[in-house]
């Protein structure tokens, strides 16, 4: 077996562990707030999007940091740090209980956040370019299954064992994710031709990708789907809430998340195929247009399981985006540089992060969390209508 699939498969196994671990806690984080104190619904909708959105904003400034660290020392050191940092701040939150500490150590794991951004940037850099979109959305396939497994599993222990057992079981799967990367992964030693490449000043990295507007319109693009993307996630579970009268919403909650998980997991790795065939930039234009189709939808459902179709249907257009995102990045930027570019791509999607929940959640305490939905779809149109209009004024597109 040669290194690079070995590689690949090692971080295939390592996403699926940190990714299922992660979303463990998303489906209930809301549901947690609540046993802090006696809130209004407001105030619980209001404090869910921003501490679910301050790790983003975090990771926002330091994402470009730890891709440059990329670049000049090797991925697999940020693993390791991004893998531990990710694991202490969740074991911690087991243990807290106000809103504000819980609010202050999400933002502590923003600046460890980036396990799988760099997972991107090493698998990529190992990469042939022909087969850069098949091969990402592959190693994307781990991320989502475990995507798709996580809030079901989270749920399930959130209502067996409480929320605080839920962290501490959360923070050892990633520890153990990290260690199997620690020992696992080999990381080719730059040779002596590529130890002489030119090197790129951070003034330099970003007047490249100011000069090449097609990546620049990626970026932006990237911001505007996590933005739609993240506006309903810290929400969902209390928009299950009034969709269902069962006991067990932190499981049913986790079922609505890991839909899109799963319909993720079906289509990914196709995208990608696709994208390396007729281009990753036709490839977006059609997931922008199918996001928005089927998440404008879901303001109108009455019942949970219209939700969970409609939810799995999304997830199956959403899945594409970030191979073909990161693929297309791996054309556009030299390889000196490209961890630096994907930091910069993943300070966007943070921003994003950031800017959706917080947004969702002020919008539905005052109109709605159905509205969240309307304004979603706008945004995923809004992209499609920017990637058109570049497509059609930029040469070569």
């Amino acid at each position: 077996m040669t290194v690079e699939k070995k590689n690949l498969i090692i971080m295939w196994v390592a996403n699926f562990m940190v990714a299922a671990s992660a979303t463990m806690i998303l489906p209930f984080l809301s549901l947690y707030i609540e046993t802090m104190g006696n809130f209004t619904d407001e105030y619980v909708q209001k404090w869910s999007g921003l501490v679910f959105g301050v790790t983003f904003l975090t990771a926002f400034f330091v994402s470009p940091i730890w891709g440059r660290f990329g670049d000049r020392f090797g991925y697999k050191p940020i693993l390791m740090i991004t893998g531990y940092g990710i694991a202490f701040s969740i074991f911690l939150m087991g243990f807290i209980d106000s809103v504000f500490g819980l609010f202050i150590l999400r933002m502590f794991m923003g600046v460890v956040t980036g396990f799988i951004p760099t997972s991107l940037a090493l698998i990529s850099s190992q990469t042939p370019k022909h087969i850069a979109g098949r091969t990402l959305g592959t190693l994307q396939m781990g991320t989502v299954t475990g995507g798709l497994f996580g809030p079901i599993l989270g749920g399930l222990m959130a209502d067996a064992f409480g929320f605080s057992y839920t962290f501490i079981i959360t923070a050892i799967s990633i520890s153990i994710a990290a260690t199997v990367v620690m020992i696992g992964i080999t990381e080719k030693k730059k040779s002596a031709d590529k130890k002489n490449e030119k090197t790129y000043t951070r003034k330099e990295v970003f007047r490249h990708i100011v000069s090449q507007r097609m990546l620049l319109t990626v970026m932006v693009l990237s911001f505007l789907v996590q933005m739609a993307n993240f506006s309903i996630q810290p929400l969902l579970a209390l928009y299950v809430g009034g969709l269902t009268s069962a006991a067990n919403i932190a499981f049913l909650s986790g079922l609505a998340f890991s839909a899109t998980g799963f319909g993720n997991l079906i289509a990914t790795r196709g995208w990608g195929k696709l994208g390396d065939s007729i281009g990753y930039e036709k490839v977006l234009t059609i997931l922008l247009i199918l996001s928005a189709a089927f998440i404008i939808p879901q303001a109108l459902v009455t019942e949970l399981w219209q939700l969970v179709i409609l939810r799995f249907m999304f997830g199956m257009a959403i899945g594409g985006i970030i191979p073909s995102v990161t693929a297309f990045i791996r054309h556009a930027a030299p390889v000196s540089m490209q961890g630096e570019v994907l930091g910069y791509n993943q300070s966007f999607r943070f921003l994003g992060n950031v800017a959706g929940p917080a947004f969702g959640g002020l919008l539905s305490g005052y109109i709605g969390i159905s509205s969240v939905f309307y304004v979603t779809g706008f945004l995923f149109l809004s992209a499609f209508g920017l990637l058109w209009w570049s497509r059609r004024v930029l040469p070569g597109y």
